[in-house]
């Protein structure tokens, strides 16, 4: 990947899927990813350049796979694409090829990390990042922090394994998405490099372009367990193919399909218009794929009973981690800042 023009090899479907279904053991999703990097599945077409879909198919594969391994690879590739987008130094995108990337931007109440000026004139960040998705298996990380005084955050990158950097996951007892190793990092004079000027992160088009990303993460995982839903009405012989389970296949199937469709309007509205507030445009498809997430979980689960949760690990892990991820949303915040867009347009974008 060139952090000067954007260009970024292709990543084939059929390439990620045979990647992923490789027998890897107990391997944990930080090293499965680490794989994905190395085979060259870590690069994906950036946003708003005519390819959107093709990455948030990606995403939604690896997602229908393992959601804590998707959790880590879209925090991989988002933060390439900041890199790329952010025009970040040679020095730091120079590493992008073969290093192991984070990207940790939410802020927890009390756990600023403050910017302090070192004695070489460079960046030394101070303070606690909460949920910082792989960070103990990481090679460098984009993060958010904050000058004195200053009232919108500094994107800065740091590499991993500073002896004034601590890792601690203690805090994280969630047993779905488990596996995504969740942490929170101290830092107690980091050397770091700003990537692009203060409040960049927030206000480049990128940022909800990769909002939108996140949408495809949570559809990805409703459809593993729609597929679960389909394959059991598929097997079962015709007797047994309950108006019940057709019904709540019939309903899954409006939700996915839905979702689906939201999201190929919204790669090619962002491809069509690639310096756009696609704000609304992100809120939508992330609020809609949270309610068919819902749905998904709901419809699944009544339909097949207990057995797949008690017999099939796959489908256990999927049903425990997908409502533990789609809480990135805001939930009814949400729903209000689409309303407050929406309400700022002359006419609804609802037309066929």
């Amino acid at each position: 990947m060139n952090a000067r023009d954007g260009s970024c090899g292709a990543v084939s479907l059929a390439g990620l899927r045979a990647v992923l279904q490789e027998d890897v053991g107990a391997a944990a999703p930080a090293a499965r990813l680490r794989r994905l990097i190395d085979l060259g599945c870590g690069e994906l077409p950036l946003p708003a350049l005519g390819r959107t879909a093709e990455r948030w198919r990606a995403l939604a594969e690896v997602a229908a796979h393992d959601l804590s391994l998707a959790k880590l690879y879209e925090g991989h590739t988002d933060a390439l694409a900041i890199l790329c987008e952010l025009r970040a130094p040679d020095g730091i995108a120079g590493s992008t090829r073969t290093s192991v990337w984070g990207t940790w931007a939410a802020e927890a109440p009390g756990q600023r990390v403050a910017i302090r000026p070192g004695a070489d004139g460079g960046l030394r960040l101070h303070g606690q990042k909460a949920w910082c998705s792989g960070a103990e298996q990481a090679s460098h990380g984009l993060l958010t922090a904050w000058h004195s005084g200053a009232d919108v955050p500094q994107l800065v990158a740091v590499e991993m394994g500073h002896p004034g950097m601590r890792v601690d996951g203690e805090a994280w007892q969630a047993v779905g998405m488990a596996a995504s190793a969740s942490a929170t990092v101290s830092f107690d004079g980091v050397p770091a490099a700003a990537v692009g000027e203060p409040g960049d992160y927030l206000h480049r088009p990128g940022f909800w372009q990769g909002g939108a990303g996140v949408a495809a993460c949570w559809h990805g995982g409703a459809t593993a367990l729609g597929r679960a839903l389909h394959a059991a009405v598929l097997r079962a012989p015709a007797e047994q193919r309950t108006p019940f389970r057709l019904a709540a296949l019939g309903r899954v199937d409006l939700c996915l399909a839905g979702t689906a469709a939201l999201l190929r309007d919204a790669a090619q509205w962002i491809d069509t218009h690639p310096q756009a507030d696609a704000r609304w445009v992100a809120l939508r498809v992330r609020q809609a794929a949270e309610a068919c997430a819902q749905t998904v979980l709901e419809e699944v689960g009544r339909a097949l009973g207990a057995t797949p949760f008690c017999r099939d690990a796959a489908f256990a892990r999927m049903a425990a981690d997908l409502p533990v991820f789609i809480r990135q949303s805001h939930a009814a915040r949400d729903d209000a800042a689409l309303g407050e867009c929406l309400a700022g347009l002359e006419e609804p974008p609802w037309t066929i």
